[in-house]
């Protein structure tokens, strides 16, 4: 892959509270945990250190705070050679992020924005030049939403928008999208938010999101892979068979791998096969950034005997 810079990851930067229980508290329930570890997050920084540890080159527009955390928040960025030249530092607290994961591997996540809530449409028109020099822009949901119209506006060449969580984008910057990824909750929630109405099943939001105005359409369905479709027909992705052991940031993992393999050139399809490795990777180890797979780490396998192409 280019080391050059083709990337620019638009987002949050958050330090992640990750504590580990047994399951997760029913509303009112009290519960014990067993471990508290802090580590990078945040969205944004996830996506960009998941392509930058696959070899691509990545900017960083985002910002963090002058607490103890924003070191914690920068730290894999940095070992990853992420170029965090745009990124600012305000005044206050660094975003975090308070994650629980249960023995299942199943997470909950609660954000405070912190320094990503100061994220202005004006802040991210200052690193227009390189927004709009890159040959991929990224954004998603955990900006406020003119900062991620700014950074859509700005760019000029393909655009990934991973709008999660789903909250109100201008339409026609969201419609930039290509491709516009979801996991299956969010598609339906975009896909109302445009007034598309209602679809039964992935396949169908799929579709009628592309009848909404989407150029390409990717949608994650966690152990079950991923949907893909550029107007033609909706093609399955299955994802290998793994344990899990953490599913924290795996959506990110994915996101950062298909980044790294459309700057690089692959068609769509492809580019979300080897996503669907990535993050089937990513969900075999604990926490996010740090546990992101190399080049040189040998990623699951496809299934082969089930069938990729049309549902």
């Amino acid at each position: 892959m280019s080391t050059t810079p083709g990337i620019v990851v638009v987002g949050s930067v958050n330090a992640d509270l990750v504590v580990t229980l047994e399951r997760h508290p029913r509303p009112g329930e009290t519960v014990l945990g067993r471990t508290m570890t802090v580590l990078p997050g945040g969205k944004g920084a996830n996506q960009a250190v998941a392509a930058a540890r696959l070899g691509a080159g990545v900017v960083l527009v985002g910002a963090v705070g002058t607490d103890a955390y924003a070191d914690t928040a920068l730290s894999a960025l940095t070992e990853a050679g992420v170029d965090l030249g745009a990124l600012r530092r305000i005044g206050g607290s660094t975003g975090i992020a308070v994650v629980e994961v249960s023995d299942d591997g199943e997470n909950t996540i609660v954000v405070l924005p912190g320094a990503n809530a100061h994220m202005t449409p004006e802040l991210v028109a200052a690193s227009a030049a390189v927004i709009g020099g890159a040959a991929v822009v990224v954004v998603q949901g955990e900006l406020p939403a003119g900062a991620t119209e700014a950074a859509v506006r700005a760019a000029s060449g393909r655009v990934i928008v991973n709008l999660a969580p789903v909250g109100p984008v201008d339409p026609e910057a969201l419609l930039r999208a290509d491709p516009l990824v979801v996991n299956e909750h969010e598609g339906a929630l975009v896909l109302a938010q445009l007034g598309g109405g209602e679809a039964s099943g992935h396949r169908a939001v799929v579709e009628a999101l592309l009848g909404c105005g989407f150029a390409s359409v990717v949608m994650t369905l966690g152990a079950a892979g991923a949907l893909v479709s550029d107007g033609g027909p909706v093609l399955a992705v299955a994802a290998p068979r793994v344990d899990p052991v953490d599913t924290t940031g795996a959506g990110d993992a994915f996101v950062g791998a298909l980044a790294a393999r459309l700057a690089d050139g692959d068609p769509l399809a492809d580019a979300v096969r080897f996503a669907v490795q990535v993050g089937s990777y990513a969900v075999r180890h604990a926490g996010a950034q740090p546990s992101y797979p190399t080049l040189d780490d040998g990623l699951p396998a496809l299934p082969a005997d089930v069938p990729r192409h049309d549902l």
